[in-house]
């Protein structure tokens, strides 16, 4: 490896990245490895240098702010799992918890797990339930991209060589909200997702109000459902059957965890039974 640089201020860092963009960022670097192993298979070069962002302050906070909590780039899954947030975050709190064991929990970083892009990254669907928006700096300003528009593909991102990613936002609904997170795979821990998804409800007398539900792994990018949540509206947890009209926009792949077809199958399974425990859920609040 050639040069590893770790700069103490975040306009150090981004000076850095304008002068070289070919600097790879690094934080919690637990897909940096394997990533990288990947790329000596298929006779790629590793990286010459590295940006270690380790140094950086004001990046491992989860804040609130009076429209919307800011959770820190280097806000660590470990960090996630723990946090007193509100009950609309426990989908991604339930996420924090599948990501890897202990140890990568406490060193991988949401805003890795976004970069990265895997159409399996855990993080993603609760995100896409909670409308965020991710925070990119440079030299030449802040920008805010939904999360939508920042994963374009698998291991593609908008990011621009000269920005870090400095922040996931998200916005403050003013209303309750419950929210829940379901993941299948091939075991029950320390396993990557074949199928996974994420709800956040609004109830008004015990119906639903409004829906935001992702799926993941089922497509190059975690998407929303916006055919299932317009149905959920004005039905009670759980009690919609949900088929595969429901699941427009989601393009399965046949890959050596799971087949396409089963895929399908198995994305209606995980939606019906994370929206049965969001309605077991809010029965238990009402009694």
């Amino acid at each position: 490896m050639g040069r590893w640089l770790r700069p103490r201020s975040m306009q150090e860092a981004l000076a850095l990245l304008a002068a070289d963009p070919a600097l790879m960022p690094f934080a919690g670097g637990t897909d940096l490895y394997p990533t990288q192993a990947a790329r000596f298979a298929w006779g790629q070069e590793f990286p010459d240098a590295m940006l270690d962002l380790g140094a950086l302050p004001g990046l491992a906070a989860i804040e609130e702010a009076s429209d919307h909590w800011r959770i820190g780039a280097r806000v660590t899954w470990a960090a996630l799992r723990d946090a007193a947030l509100p009950p609309e975050f426990d989908a991604l709190r339930a996420a924090a918890r599948e990501v890897g064991g202990a140890q990568i929990q406490n060193r991988g970083t949401i805003a890795g797990n976004l970069c990265n892009a895997s159409p399996a990254a855990d993080g993603v669907p609760p995100l896409l339930a909670l409308d965020a928006e991710v925070e990119l700096a440079s030299l030449r300003g802040l920008r805010r991209l939904c999360l939508p528009d920042f994963i374009l593909g698998n291991r593609r991102t908008a990011r621009a060589a000269d920005e870090l990613v400095t922040a996931v936002l998200v916005p403050k609904q003013g209303d309750a909200r419950r929210s829940g997170f379901e993941k299948l795979g091939a075991r029950r821990y320390l396993v990557i997702s074949i199928v996974m998804a994420a709800a956040t409800l609004r109830l008004e007398q015990g119906r639903i109000a409004a829906a935001a539900v992702a799926v993941g792994a089922c497509s190059p990018v975690a998407r929303r459902l916006p055919a299932l949540e317009a149905a959920l509206r004005g039905t009670r947890p759980g009690e919609l059957v949900v088929t595969p009209t429901h699941l427009a926009g989601l393009a399965p792949i046949d890959d050596p965890r799971a087949s396409a077809a089963y895929r399908e199958e198995a994305a209606l399974v995980v939606l019906q039974r994370l929206l049965a425990r969001l309605g077991d859920a809010a029965g238990v609040q009402a009694a």
